[in-house]
């Protein structure tokens, strides 16, 4: 989404994780997605992506975030936020937990802050949009995919109207296209 916002053109090639195309590892070894090759450089992280793709064009101010604040959302999302939501999205690979509990904690750590956020501003940092919330928004988005039905009766309303705002935009629609997985 932040490649499309600051207008930068890519070949996207979707990968067949359990088939890594050797051009795909011959640039980056670790064989994580996403890969971005551009100009020589390779940038294989996405929060890397993003701040490297709005260093080149930021025309809405994505960037204008208090560092302190964005970096407590990111750092609670990309840790234990990614690993409760993986215990949630696959309750077969952790059959010792249960999932009452599991969502229990998503709502505590990540849900009940992102609530109390939304409930005074249109957004996770204010009432413009930021890069927190471009990045932030695709694991909710899962989150809420694994049980729809459940997460529309969860007591989350700001939430939902701020998925939902996202899943509707222009932004997240244009880069929503499927691809056919790259072969060599």
């Amino acid at each position: 989404m932040a490649l499309k916002y600051a207008g930068i053109e890519v070949e996207h090639r979707e990968i067949a994780l359990r088939d890594k195309p050797a051009s795909m590892l011959s640039v980056s070894p670790k064989g994580t997605v996403p890969v971005l090759c551009i100009d020589g450089q390779v940038i294989d992280q996405s929060l890397d992506i993003m701040h490297w793709a709005l260093s080149k064009s930021d025309s809405h101010h994505w960037q204008r975030v208090d560092d302190k604040i964005a970096s407590e959302w990111i750092d609670k999302n990309d840790g234990p936020f990614k690993m409760l939501l993986d215990q949630y999205k696959y309750p077969n690979r952790h059959p010792e937990l249960d999932p009452a509990d599991v969502l229990g904690a998503v709502s505590q750590l990540m849900l009940e802050p992102m609530e109390r956020a939304l409930q005074s501003t249109r957004y996770l940092l204010g009432n413009q949009m930021t890069w927190v919330d471009i990045a932030i928004f695709p694991f909710i988005r899962q989150f809420a995919m694994v049980n729809p039905e459940q997460f529309s009766t969860l007591p989350f309303p700001a939430i939902q109207q701020w998925l939902d705002q996202h899943i509707q935009s222009e932004l997240f629609n244009a880069v929503m296209e499927k691809h056919p997985t790259w072969k060599d």
